[in-house]
């Protein structure tokens, strides 16, 4: 498994943008397919968005299709999830995971992914 630490979080007003990071420090994670998830106070945590290995196929849920982008670093050692348009039902901790290669079909349930990173906190607020 990599070690995986998610960084960018922050505070940001409603429309702003702000750019996660997941990154690992030891083997390149190209091979996994990595989703984010986040995880709002009192809801339960949802996928946000996932790209799957070769090809890159990407998703996105609804609610952030066309202000979300979902990409990978050259390096197979970061995976990037550009948020624009921020709005501030985004705020959450968001968390990024690596699928278990044991799925070979596309899926963003939270129970096919075992490898989580720490998480970093989005506040969207006027």
């Amino acid at each position: 498994q990599v070690h995986l630490v998610e960084s960018g979080g922050g505070l940001v007003q409603p429309g702003g943008s702000l750019t996660l990071s997941c990154a690992t420090s030891g083997s390149p994670m190209d091979h996994y397919t990595i989703g984010w998830f986040r995880q709002a106070p009192g809801k339960e945590r949802e996928g946000v968005s996932y790209i799957s290995t070769v090809p890159d196929i990407t998703y996105y849920r609804d609610s952030v299709k066309g202000r979300f982008t979902i990409s990978r670093a050259d390096s197979g050692k970061a995976v990037y999830l550009q948020m624009n348009n921020l709005k501030i039902e985004d705020t959450a901790i968001y968390y990024c995971a690596t699928r278990d290669p044991i799925y070979t079909d596309y899926g963003m349930a939270s129970y096919e992914y075992d490898n989580w990173g720490q998480g970093t906190q989005v506040t969207v607020s006027s």
